[in-house]
């Protein structure tokens, strides 16, 4: 006790010289119960870094403090300290024992992994695997790595190829047995890939950079012999070899059509199918049968235009919608060729019938002289029913006979050049049996029923007909057809008939009427300038009229023309006797004329 008493007391006094910072820490260093371990000896002068005066739950946290790794696992509830429950640090981790203590002793067979984040399943949790396999000395136990490639690196066999993560694919239970879900992969397993065994495809076991082209595997059984190129799933799938899922229609811009779906891909495909650019034109393929039994090229390559994929000998080509020129008729069952003879698609054929039918217009048509225009008379269906109708397609309407006639009958020369003239004559001048005397203007007569049907108004000609000449026939005063040769006075015709012998002149008409021969009516006083009076009055017309006049009556009106045998006087007193005599009696003598008494 005194023993105690006095070590204190010198301690006491030893430190009453120190200055005040050096004093509390020699204090400190004196009252310390023991070393700590040789992690914490730097610390160990210094004890409020683990300590706190007066406050003992204070120091978990200045253990923390430092121990930050801890501290996470701590506060988010994980690792080993994490799982634990609340509890002093020092309930563990015991200090100031010495340099050496292990103040974090672990007993390895009591020890519960499951508080770790690494939970021992499968051939870790085996007897076999102790702690020092996977924690290595001079390590913390927290620093072993969690992945398998840490530990099983050298058991590798793929070197790394495909990455660290083992457990993708193994698991703890046993090391050949994998979970890999190749579907995962850029190349799923489909098909009969499906039972393949790894190593037929992957003969290296780094896996990583296994070739996914088929030709890879199975180049060995291309039929193709690499014709076809390498893209083997174009075609194939890995169901089975034989099927085919290539889509013509869909997977190129040339579907597949009729005979063409039932013919072999080498048919047309005859070289590299990705190094050749193969033509979709028919005669790409079909030209050495256009040559042998089709047209030998002359209507071009767009084989298509015309013919179908279903059957060569059947053409789907419309020349009425296809053409500027739709077909009629008998042109409906002509050959292409009958028309087509050069090139088609060189030459430009004319769409004029002559441009095919002139030797036919030569040798049984009209030679040329109708123009080539022949679509106005003629029809596709029947070269010799024409068409034109004369009266709705000229100025010139066809009646009667003209309706039969030929065109050639009128149309003698060259159709489009001569201006054909519509008046009769034109064309019957040579039929005109009146020479022309009646004019150009047959039609005011004649029609085109008869010709000798004729129909004229004679009251319009300078000569009408009344009385009985109006059932007279024409050839009665018209001996020929020369009418105009028949004179209008009535002597022309009835001079045999004239009992005055042409005493009174040839103008019967002048007493004389068509009605009858025999009425007859003249006012001698009226139609003449010599009055009838007196002893005139009584006398016949010959009395006077005693010499024939044909042309004209031309008698003298003097007394002494009639009278010159009766003249008492012989001539003395002249041939004027009116200028004594009266008309009543020649013995009367006018009053005051040589003594004469007036009566």
């Amino acid at each position: 006790m005194l023993r105690t008493f006095i070590t204190w007391l010198t301690i006491g006094f030893s430190l009453v010289f120190l200055p005040a910072s050096s004093r509390a820490e020699s204090l400190e260093s004196v009252l310390m119960p023991g070393k700590v371990i040789e992690g914490h000896a730097d610390l160990e002068t210094n004890c409020k870094i683990c300590h706190a005066r007066f406050k003992k739950s204070a120091q978990n946290a200045l253990c923390l403090d430092c121990h930050k790794d801890v501290a996470k696992d701590v506060a988010q509830k994980q690792g080993y300290h994490g799982r634990l429950a609340e509890q002093e640090c020092r309930v563990c981790h015991t200090e100031h024992k010495g340099r050496t203590m292990n103040i974090a002793p672990l007993d390895e067979k009591s020890f519960d992994h499951k508080l770790t984040d690494f939970l021992l399943k499968g051939g870790h949790a085996s007897a076999k695997v102790s702690c020092r396999d996977c924690h290595k000395p001079k390590a913390k136990f927290r620093d072993a790595p969690s992945d398998c490639f840490a530990c099983h690196k050298k058991d590798d066999k793929h070197k790394g190829s495909l990455g660290t993560q083992c457990a993708d694919c193994h698991q703890e239970s046993d090391w050949k047995k994998t979970l890999f879900d190749h579907s995962k992969t850029k190349f799923p397993l489909t098909g009969k890939h499906r039972d393949v065994v790894c190593k037929d495809c992957h003969a290296d076991p780094k896996f990583k950079g296994a070739p996914t082209a088929c030709v890879a595997c199975h180049k060995k059984d291309d039929e193709h012999k690499g014709k076809f190129g390498t893209k083997c799933e174009s075609c194939h799938t890995d169901r089975e070899w034989k099927t085919i899922i290539f889509n013509h229609d869909k997977d190129t811009k040339y579907p597949l059509r009729g005979k063409h779906r039932l013919a072999a891909c080498t048919t047309c495909h005859t070289g590299f199918l990705y190094q050749e650019k193969l033509k979709t034109a028919c005669v790409a393929c079909h030209k050495n049968d256009d040559d042998k039994k089709g047209h030998k090229g002359r209507f071009g390559e767009k084989c298509e235009a015309c013919h179908t994929e279903k059957d060569w000998t059947i053409t789907t080509f419309d020349h009425d919608r296809d053409t500027k020129y739709p077909l009629r008729g008998k042109h409906i069952q002509a050959k292409c060729a009958s028309c087509h003879t050069g090139s088609l698609y060189q030459e430009k054929l004319k769409t004029a019938c002559v441009a095919c039918h002139k030797s036919d217009d030569d040798k049984k048509g009209h030679k040329g002289r109708f123009g080539e225009k022949c679509e106005s008379c003629h029809v596709e269906k029947d070269w010799k029913a024409a068409t034109f109708n004369h009266d709705r397609d000229t100025k010139y309407v066809l009646r009667g006979k003209h309706i039969t006639a030929k065109c050639e009958s009128c149309h003698t020369g060259f159709l489009f050049k001569e201006k054909l003239q519509t008046i009769c004559i034109a064309c019957h001048e040579k039929d005109d049996k009146h020479k022309g005397q009646e004019g150009k203007k047959c039609e005011s007569c004649h029609n085109e029923r008869d010709w000798k049907a004729s129909k004229i108004d004679h009251g319009l000609t300078r000569f009408p007909l009344l009385g009985k000449h109006a059932g007279v026939e024409c050839k009665k005063c018209h001996m020929t057809s020369a009418f105009k040769d028949a004179g209008i006075a009535c002597v022309a015709c009835h001079e045999k008939d004239d009992k005055h012998k042409f005493k009174l002149g040839p103008r019967c008409e002048t007493c004389h009427n068509a009605l009858s021969w025999r009425a007859w009516r003249f006012d001698h006083n009226k139609q003449t300038s010599y009055k009838l009076d007196g002893g005139h009055e009584r006398i016949v017309c010959e009395a006077c009229h005693n010499k024939p006049m044909p042309r004209k009556v031309t008698l003298s009106n003097t007394c002494s023309s009639c009278h010159e045998a009766d003249d008492v006087h012989n001539g003395g007193f002249g041939k004027y006797c009116e200028r004594c005599h009266v008309t009543s009696s020649f013995k009367k003598i006018r009053a005051g004329v040589g003594g004469a008494a007036v009566h």
